[in-house]
């Protein structure tokens, strides 16, 4: 019989989507679950970016360009400018969501068997694109006690090897929420500078920065243009997880001039969705302010809410829209399997995402679990309740 390759066996599943079966017997059964384990908003997508698909005159949905075409990407460096991050159009490559440009910037600047540097806990995926990459994850890891801040220096140095070609962080954070400060930004642009390495910033949150708190991007530091990397997605921006569209940016011509021959191996980034996209950017800021101000209000309830539980200790998250619980048990994973398949209030159960498979390192994370915000508030203090009936009874 045929085999597997190595590359796929090791291929990780996703934290999130793993448990999907277990919640689709329970809806078959009747209940009713509040879905805390996925980063899909329930904020209705810009109609200015509808609009543009229904208002089409397309008469042949034909390829783009492998680099997306020209008029989106200048229109994205004129956003960028906006955000006081100035770079030119050739700068940007568009990708079929920033997945597709996390594998481009890890394919152009790694070779099998390198390391990159990742704090953790961090985007589950992220182990799936090293894995796929040939790519060895090595984690610093930032601790609850201290709200997921930047490890200290001392620690990524200790870690740096001949193997190491970058570091990797996602900001503001997925799954602790965390934004990182422009001093712990800077020291980052020293380190990397130092060590002559790649610093890729995950910056798909940006827009979501609360508490007066602004995002810094590593675009913006000065003496890191051949060393910063950003990854850029319209999906949770503009609540438009289904285009698929999202970018790879960087200052460095041979990162760009590379990450285009992978660009060009797949052809074209999706054409219609170019076209929501680019109408997306003319989304007025009223919009961005009403989604703020709803996601501090579900912030706050949900850390509210969640600080009453005895034995339950939460991060404050000052961006994104998720939130790393520690609960008073031993293992997340078979909890929330037994949430779905054995617990209710009132037939009302909720599914969350068990917090390990966003760690690489073994056996951390087992008693955490993450929460995305994404309900409205009396759909988040009804599943927060549910979760703090089902400790009362649940047995490890």
């Amino acid at each position: 019989m045929p085999t597997i390759s190595k590359k796929g066996v090791s291929m990780p599943e996703s934290p999130i989507r793993k448990l999907v079966p277990f919640a689709e017997k329970a809806e078959k059964a009747g209940k009713n679950i509040y879905y805390l384990n996925i980063g899909q908003p329930d904020i209705k997508t810009p109609k200015v970016a509808l609009d543009a698909i229904r208002e089409s005159t397309i008469d042949i949905l034909a390829y783009s360009r492998s680099e997306g075409s020209e008029a989106y990407r200048q229109k994205i460096a004129n956003y960028y400018a906006n955000n006081a991050i100035h770079v030119k159009h050739d700068d940007i490559i568009v990708t079929t969501g920033g997945s597709e440009a996390l594998l481009f910037a890890f394919g152009s600047i790694m070779d099998v068997d390198d390391e990159v540097i990742i704090p953790e806990p961090f985007y589950a995926n992220y182990n799936g694109f090293s894995t796929a990459s040939g790519v060895n994850v090595v984690p610093v890891i930032s601790k609850i006690e201290n709200n997921f801040a930047l490890p200290p220096i001392e620690e990524f140095e200790k870690l740096i090897t001949p193997k190491t070609k970058a570091i990797l962080i996602c900001n503001p954070g997925n799954p602790t929420g965390y934004l990182y400060s422009k001093e712990e930004i800077k020291k980052l642009a020293n380190i990397v500078k130092k060590h002559d390495l790649f610093l890729i910033a995950d910056e798909v949150y940006r827009e979501f920065a609360y508490d007066g708190a602004t995002h810094y991007s590593i675009l913006q530091e000065e003496g890191l243009e051949n060393h910063a990397i950003v990854i850029d997605s319209v999906s949770k921006r503009y609540s438009m997880c289904g285009a698929r569209i999202g970018c790879l940016v960087s200052k460095n011509k041979d990162v760009i001039k590379t990450a285009l021959k992978f660009a060009q191996a797949r052809l074209s980034p999706p054409t219609l969705a170019q076209i929501a996209s680019e109408a997306a950017l003319d989304t007025p800021q009223s919009y961005f302010d009403d989604v703020i101000a709803e996601y501090v209000e579900r912030r706050n309830i949900l850390i509210e809410e969640l600080s009453k539980i005895e034995g339950v200790q939460v991060a404050n998250p000052k961006g994104a829209f998720y939130c790393i619980a520690q609960l008073p048990i031993k293992n997340s994973d078979a909890f929330a399997q037994w949430l779905l398949e054995s617990f209710d209030v009132d037939n009302e159960t909720v599914m969350v995402a068990p917090a390990a498979g966003f760690y690489s390192t073994p056996g951390v994370g087992l008693n955490q679990i993450r929460i995305a915000y994404v309900l409205n508030t009396e759909s988040l203090v009804k599943a927060v309740n549910i979760l703090k009936e089902a400790l009362k009874v649940y047995q490890d």
